[in-house]
């Protein structure tokens, strides 16, 4: 273990570099808490989205990090903030109509449009939960309308009225002219309507810890800031968030990195320290924009889930995390197969290598072994061109390359195949275009087909893309890439594949012959 944890103490891997920065703050600071507290927040405005997934995966990898370079406890909070009014009614939830009354009112305090729950931020919340259990994260889930009506955030209410003019300076600087002549901290809850009001202040009393405003009737109110008559501001809510929970570490989306310095300044208005903070850059959806919760753009986690497993998606979501990344269907393969060529190179790297291997991040001290004895690419090009309609097709394949496989055996691969075959058939199927062969490449297909049909070399898969990569060679292809590429989209009908030497010894020598004959009829 100590060799472990000096190698940690050294390692580049971003959550290890995050993690050293925690211990130097709490080693400095000696928190009376004696733990490090992570927070993770969550606006339920509409359904749980895979950035929210990301956000709690990244900060549990810091915090397993946290763990392997010191002993001191800690723990997660993940933080809804359902207390927040809903501004605008999802366009990705049934009948959308009939929430329409409900604008503005707390979350949890609009019906449940899919009847599940007792209100619709319950719902999201237990779809957050549902999620976030599914990977197995260890977390304390906190409700903010929980935690303003219990009266745990009500220490913290009481100073921001008796600090409330240091915490409206602080804001004032961000807001424009005319929203700053409005603009309070404190958003009450009307007594009667339930709504969330956005309206000025006609006093805030620290004497007796109340605010005065009028209503949009212009009813006057008197109102205590306890016991969940009024919920923060969003911008003050997080600093005092903070203050409250004595919170050491979040991270939170590029969109927010403007607002840290008001974030820290409330914190430290109120009493608390500034945690440390990461920034990650923001996942887009195939056409480079932003993924939104209420637009339901971009995949969900159970989109993801259904056609890979959640360690490729944790795989995923470790990869450089300060660099935007497009998040949609297409990236799935390429994440399955390199987080099974992870595992592989785990087994045999010493203890810096594991430290740096995205496989550690994901299962800590126990990586598994892959099993994965085909990738993920070539099961899907094998269910493309074998129309496959169920995993024992590829099964039946799998086999023949690899006896000693099995479904028991190989569970990971069993897993995929059925995976591929879903995938194939939602994505790869509906838009699978073959095209007919050039004259130089017919002359190559040819020339591949009776190298094939002659082979007497086993299937052996390196031999046979030499052998492959030869007849382009001798055919004259430049760049040679072009000649793969003809292979994929002639006798694929895709736009790029796997190695085809690999293919062939999978797929079956007489099959491939079989299959280039077929291109081979087809008219030029």
């Amino acid at each position: 273990m100590s060799n472990l944890r000096d190698a940690a103490m050294s390692s580049k891997a971003w959550p290890f570099e995050e993690a050293r920065r925690l211990l130097k703050r709490y080693e400095a600071d000696k928190d009376p808490k004696g733990y490090v507290l992570f927070e993770t927040g969550y606006g339920p405005s509409g359904l749980p989205h895979i950035g929210t997934f990301g956000e709690v995966l990244r900060t549990t990898m810091i915090r397993r990090a946290f763990e392997v370079i010191s002993d001191v406890p800690t723990r997660l909070i993940c933080f809804s903030d359902d207390l927040d009014g809903m501004r605008k009614v999802p366009g990705n939830v049934p009948d959308p109509e009939a929430l329409r009354a409900h604008e503005q009112k707390p979350l949890t305090s609009v019906p449940d449009p899919f009847g599940t729950h007792d209100s619709f931020g319950d719902h999201n919340n237990a779809m957050l939960r549902r999620f976030l259990d599914t990977f197995g994260f260890e977390y304390e889930f906190y409700s903010a309308t929980e935690f303003y009506r219990s009266g745990r955030f009500d220490a913290v209410l009481k100073r921001a009225v008796e600090r409330y003019d240091d915490i409206m300076a602080v804001m004032l600087k961000s807001l424009r002219d005319e929203r700053a002549q409005t603009y309070s901290i404190f958003l009450p809850i009307h007594p009667e309507t339930g709504r969330v009001l956005y309206v000025p202040m006609k006093a805030v009393n620290a004497a007796d810890h109340t605010i005065a405003f009028d209503d949009e009737d212009g009813r006057e109110w008197t109102l205590p800031v306890t016991g969940g008559n009024v919920k923060l501001q969003w911008k003050p809510d997080f600093g005092a968030r903070w203050a409250a929970l004595g919170v050491d570490f979040e991270m939170y989306g590029k969109d927010h990195s403007t607002n840290t310095p008001i974030y820290d300044r409330i914190c430290e208005i109120l009493g608390g320290r500034k945690p440390e903070h990461f920034t990650y850059e923001l996942f887009l959806d195939d056409k480079g924009q932003k993924i939104s919760k209420s637009k339901g753009n971009g995949l969900s986690i159970d989109e993801w889930l259904t056609y890979a497993s959640t360690e490729s998606l944790s795989y995923y979501m470790f990869l450089k995390p300060k660099t935007a990344k497009r998040l949609h269907f297409d990236v799935i393969p390429k994440a399955v197969d390199e987080y099974h060529q992870q595992l592989r190179a785990y087994a045999d790297q010493d203890a810096a290598a594991r430290l740096a291997n995205p496989v550690f991040h994901i299962h800590g001290h126990n990586v598994p072994a892959s099993t994965m004895v085909v990738s993920f690419s070539m099961l899907l090009n094998l269910a493309s061109v074998a129309g496959a309609e169920d995993k024992e097709t590829l099964w039946g394949f799998i086999r023949r390359y690899a006896p000693e496989a099995s479904p028991e055996a190989n569970p990971d691969l069993d897993a995929a195949a059925g995976f591929a075959v879903r995938y194939y058939q939602d994505f790869v199927k509906p838009t699978k275009e073959f095209r007919a062969p050039t004259e130089q490449e017919r002359a190559a297909l040819a020339d591949l087909r009776d190298r094939l049909a002659g082979w007497d070399g086993g299937t052996d898969a390196e031999e046979l893309q030499s052998m492959v990569f030869a007849v382009g060679k001798a055919h004259g292809f430049e760049p040679l890439r072009a000649w793969f590429s003809a292979l994929y989209e002639v006798l694929l009908g895709a736009k790029q594949g796997p190695r085809f030497g690999g293919f062939v010894a999978l797929y079956g020598i007489d099959n491939t012959v079989a299959l280039i004959d077929g291109a081979l009829r087809q008219p030029g």
